[in-house]
This record gives C-alpha cells, sequence and structure tokens, in this order.
C-alpha cells in the first residue's frame, strides 16, 4: 500500500492504472477506522481494480473547537487495517493541501443542507461536507464511490451533488454496520463512557419501535414517533430530533403510505451520534397479505 499526502502524488500514483483502463473506487473517510469503514474498503476491493481511502479529519465540518480537538485520531493503526483490507492507496494529506492559502470556494447543496443535521449543526456543516468530497473526487477521479448508510442525509446530499454538477463518479450506498446491541458503528462511540455506552443502543431501539410500530399497522406518523421518543426517554437521552421523512428528499411524512426513513440525532453524554433506518410499509402489507394466503 502506498502513503501519500499530496493531490499531485495522487494523481501521479494512479496515472499508469487509469490509463490502462482500471477501475479506481473511493472510500473518503475521516479514520480511526472501525468495522464499518472496513466494510466499505472490501466492497471497493471487490469490485474496483485500484481502491483509493482518504484519511482527512476536515476541520470545515466541525461547529465545535472542542468537538474537532477530540475527533479521535490513530493513522498508524489505520494504516495497518487499511493495508489488511487490501487498499492501494491511502491518501492522507495535510490540512493546507486540502484547504491552501486564499482558498475560497464553497460547494453547497440547497434544501438538503438546512433540515435535520443542517438545522442542528448549521447549513456550513454540510457545505464543508460537499466542498471537501468535491475535491477529494477532482483529486483521485474516481470511477465509484464508497459511503455508509449510517450518514444517511450525507449520502443523499452527495448524491444529488453528483448528479447536479455531473461528476462522471458512480456513488455506492453500503449498509449501517452495527454493534450487537443494534449501535451503529462510528468513530465517536470510542468517547462513549461505560455507563452512557449503554444508553447509546436507545437510538436504534427507539428506530426499531417505530419499525415495528409500522409492521403492527401504524400509518400516523406523529404516534409512532411518540413510541420512539418515549422509549429514548426510559434510557435518559434527550434527542436533538427524531423525525419520519421521505427516502430521496427529507421532507417530513404526513402518513406512512409509501418508504419513510426514520432519523434520530442525540447527544449522549458528551458525544453525539446518530443512526437511521429505512421502513418499507409495502413490504410490510405485502409480507402479511401473502402469509394470509398461507
Amino acid at each position: 500500500m502506498r502513503i501519500v499526502r499530496s493531490i499531485d502524488e495522487l494523481r501521479a500514483s494512479l496515472a499508469d492504472q487509469r490509463r490502462g483502463g482500471a477501475r479506481i473506487g473511493l472510500v473518503p473517510t475521516m479514520g480511526a477506522f472501525h468495522a464499518g469503514h472496513l466494510s466499505l474498503m472490501r466492497r471497493a476491493r471487490a469490485d474496483c481494480d485500484v481502491v483509493v481511502v482518504s484519511l482527512f479529519v476536515n476541520p470545515a465540518q466541525f461547529n465545535e473547537a472542542g468537538d474537532l480537538a477530540a475527533y479521535p485520531r490513530a493513522e498508524g493503526r489505520d494504516v495497518g487495517l487499511a493495508e489488511q483490507a487490501g487498499v492501494d492507496v491511502l491518501f492522507a494529506p495535510p490540512v493546507d493541501e486540502m484547504y491552501p492559502p486564499g482558498f475560497a470556494t464553497t460547494v453547497s447543496v440547497s434544501g438538503l443542507s438546512e433540515v435535520l443535521e443542517g438545522a442542528a449543526r448549521g447549513r456550513k456543516h454540510f457545505d464543508a461536507v460537499a466542498t471537501v468530497v468535491a475535491k477529494l473526487f477532482n483529486a483521485a477521479g474516481p470511477d465509484v464511490a464508497y459511503f455508509g448508510q449510517k450518514d444517511a442525509q450525507q449520502a443523499l446530499l452527495i448524491q444529488r451533488m453528483v448528479r447536479d454538477l455531473a461528476f462522471p463518479v458512480q456513488i455506492e450506498i453500503c449498509p449501517t454496520i452495527r454493534e450487537a446491541d443494534g449501535l451503529a458503528m462510528s468513530s465517536r462511540n470510542a468517547r462513549l463512557s461505560a455507563s452512557d455506552r449503554s444508553r447509546a443502543g436507545a437510538l436504534h431501539r427507539s428506530l426499531e419501535v417505530v419499525r415495528r410500530a409500522v409492521a403492527g399497522g401504524e400509518r400516523d406518523p406523529a404516534a409512532a414517533r411518540a413510541q420512539a421518543l418515549a422509549e429514548l426517554s426510559a434510557a435518559g437521552v434527550e434527542p436533538d430530533y427524531l423525525e419520519l421523512v421521505t427516502p430521496d428528499g427529507l421532507a417530513p411524512v404526513q402518513r406512512i403510505e409509501a418508504d419513510v426513513l426514520a432519523l434520530v440525532a442525540a447527544r449522549v453524554g458528551e458525544t453525539r451520534l446518530i443512526d437511521n433506518q429505512l421502513i418499507h410499509p409495502l413490504s410490510i402489507v405485502r409480507s402479511a397479505s401473502d402469509n394470509g394466503r398461507g
């Protein structure tokens, strides 16, 4: 595996393979690798001739200086894990490579940047995400890029950016990898105390409450949401938000008749966590109907 620090070096490292028609896959990350990251790398390894992983803690997308300072960093460990996953190139640039003096360009995706995470963290958060991912796409020139479903709003925003700006890259959204109790894997989980780690499982349980409510025939999003909020409250977790929205535009749903995306964000102790679950009520109805015919 080759470790590169500059965009010029990254492009040079891929030039021969690109000329030879190799399929290049990119996995953008902020490091502190866990099983979720590794699943994306393995998927890229299975799909592509060349696998590039970027490791860059993007300071622009943090709205709290303390959060940026506390974000886990373990490049030495990450290098070993990336090698084991079969990564070909690890792109780990310094901040001034991605944001050189005089940097003055922002990519902004309207409509998806202002709600949910955008409302909680400020629109600049997603402006920073879109800008750095656009730069990574231009630097690596991948044929396909891999993102996790855990960051559902981010994934949707990247898909919209790629469509609107005609980036020649295929976006693959891969399933959320979870701990045994359902907690979505995240680099931030390492910051949870033992008691907070126990309470953090309530995020996934709240989403499961929504899924079970819909499976039981509940079609009122307010009623399903109320049950999920009760689950969080029982664990002593106060959410920033828990919403049921359309999967493609993140608009609030008035009635659960088609696929719905349930999203939750909450601070557990000093650590802010997010999770989501896609719910398919039509599949549930069809399954129940098929069972009835049996």
